[in-house]
């Protein structure tokens, strides 16, 4: 065994270490999912699909941007199709974790703009997207 597939080979038992038990163990998962399943109102089904969902999505939304800015692509009428029809995928499945929530979308929508008013104000600057206030997340 070669230098390159020793390195692999322990990285791969690091990484194993450092991972959690539902990762890596299905049992450790299902007892996971039961326990927020009955000691919370998330709806775990609904949760694991909006969370699946939304990163999926945004990957396809983001690899037409990808293309676009980096390979050529044209900024055309069929791909801004496309890329709504992404963002309604994206919306479909955000709408999915709200429910998962039991938070009211439009609550969250309202939520998201006074948190940005408070951080921003009246106009974005970079100092305030990079220095925030405590508790500003």
């Amino acid at each position: 065994m070669g230098e390159i597939e020793k390195f692999f080979d322990t990285y791969c038992d690091f990484v194993t270490k450092v991972t959690s038990d539902p990762s890596i163990d299905v049992e450790a998962l299902k007892k996971s999912l039961d326990n927020i399943q009955k000691t919370s109102k998330v709806d775990v089904p609904r949760l694991l699909t909006g969370g699946l969902g939304l990163a999926s999505e945004s990957g396809e939304f983001v690899e037409i941007v990808k293309k676009m800015f980096l390979q050529g692509k044209p900024a055309d009428e069929d791909n801004i199709f496309h890329m709504k029809r992404e963002l309604g995928d994206i919306m479909w499945y955000w709408v999915t974790a709200c429910m998962a929530l039991g938070l009211n979308p439009v609550e969250v929508i309202k939520e998201n703009q006074e948190k940005l008013e408070a951080r921003y104000g009246e106009k974005f600057t970079v100092n305030q997207s990079e220095v925030r206030a405590k508790g500003d997340l």
